[in-house]
């Protein structure tokens, strides 16, 4: 039987200790289960706006180098499979010219399938997907002090997913393409702001975004910030959080 006093830990072993089980957890989290994103750009617009930030789940289509952190090389492919992205997910993928940027577009194509656009309507497989415009989309925030109307079509793809769409011109850029073929293991990325997004249209840019290179599925906004603040500005959260948007699920 020991008679001496316990050793008291020191104020760095405390800390270690303390800390050590928070920094695996958070690493557990972030690298199983779920991602923070944050929306950069108005590519998919009405859907997502600049200052959203939402959660992504990286375990909706198992996992590649791209699910670890520093994209570490262990292994090639996609492993433990639960399903593959459907029409109308809403994905956050590894730009497939450039490792160091992500990006997020919905899914619009599966491997095997024809895409076009033409006079601005998306054709599938020979066959027109189903529009309807309804009301325009006011745009507040885009130039300050000024009240933006832009063109809405709700569209719906085969299997059912349906959201919005901006028509922002008559005869955008990519209002006519060419006939894609969807390469197999690789999918075709849209955004829904379809005159202000760099997508799978463009070849040389985007192109077919391979099935080892999606990070996860967007699942929930959790956070909004507008007027062009950041969020940690919180002298500006009174006017400026969108807090309609707050657990907002995707779809």
């Amino acid at each position: 039987m020991s008679t001496g006093a316990e050793r008291k830990p020191g104020p760095v072993e405390r800390a270690v200790r303390f800390w050590l089980p928070v920094i695996v957890l958070v690493v557990f989290v972030r690298t199983v289960l779920f991602q923070p994103f944050h929306i950069p750009s108005e590519s998919m617009k009405p859907t997502l706006l600049v200052g959203d930030s939402l959660f992504v789940t990286k375990f909706s289509y198992g996992y590649s180098r791209y699910s670890l952190p520093f994209s570490l090389n262990l292994f090639s492919g996609r492993i433990f499979v639960i399903s593959s992205p459907k029409r109308g997910d809403i994905t956050v993928f590894r730009h497939p010219h450039d490792e160091s940027s992500d990006l997020i577009k919905r899914v619009i194509g599966l491997p095997g399938d024809r895409i076009q656009m033409i006079g601005g309507h998306l054709h599938l497989n020979g066959e027109p997907v189903k529009r309807e415009q309804i009301e325009d989309y006011i745009d507040t925030e885009e130039i300050p002090g000024r009240t933006l109307r832009i063109k809405r079509w709700r569209e719906t793809l085969p299997g059912g997913a349906s959201y919005d769409t901006l028509d922002l011109l008559d005869n955008g850029q990519l209002d006519n393409t060419p006939v894609y073929e969807v390469p197999p293991d690789h999918y075709f990325m849209m955004g829904d702001n379809r005159d202000d997004s760099t997508d799978s249209r463009v070849l040389d840019e985007v192109g077919y975004v391979p099935f080892a290179n999606i990070v996860g599925r967007a699942q929930i906004i959790y956070f909004s910030i507008g007027d062009g603040a950041a969020a940690w500005q919180i002298w500006r959260w009174p006017s400026a959080l969108r807090l309609r948007r707050f657990f907002l699920v995707l779809r």
